[in-house]
């Protein structure tokens, strides 16, 4: 693979981390204005179900660029995986907690998912 390639996208990955941060970030600071401490942290869970998984799977496939064919859809696939699994058992931890709410925890989940989705609407 040429190298421009690799960096745009990787830019492409960091823009679109960077802009699943700064969402949790606003709705978490969003719902503790608003709510108060048990409505930002379940905002911030929320967020980190939707970032850790999404952070995983860009590393996993991150580490693949450049390799033959069959070893990057290996890795998607792994990836695609291990992600899923990471979401399940992190909503499992996060529905331990006695004192969860669940409209700013899905909202911030929804929100950080769908920048993959702008981030389509804008290139």
């Amino acid at each position: 693979m040429e190298l421009g390639v690799i960096q745009r996208k990787r830019s492409t990955v960091s823009k679109v981390i960077n802009y699943q941060i700064l969402i949790i970030l606003i709705m978490t600071a969003g719902f503790s204005l608003i709510y108060g401490r048990s409505y930002a942290l379940s905002a911030a869970l929320g967020g980190a179900a939707a970032f850790i998984p999404n952070l995983y799977f860009a590393l996993r496939v991150h580490r693949s660029a450049g390799q033959e064919a069959r070893k990057i859809v290996r890795s998607f696939y792994a990836g695609e995986s291990g992600k899923l699994l990471l979401t399940g058992a992190l909503f499992f931890m996060i529905f331990q907690f006695p004192s969860i709410e669940i409209l700013p925890l899905l909202s911030v989940y929804i929100a950080a998912l769908s920048v993959f989705w702008f981030a389509l609407l804008m290139r």
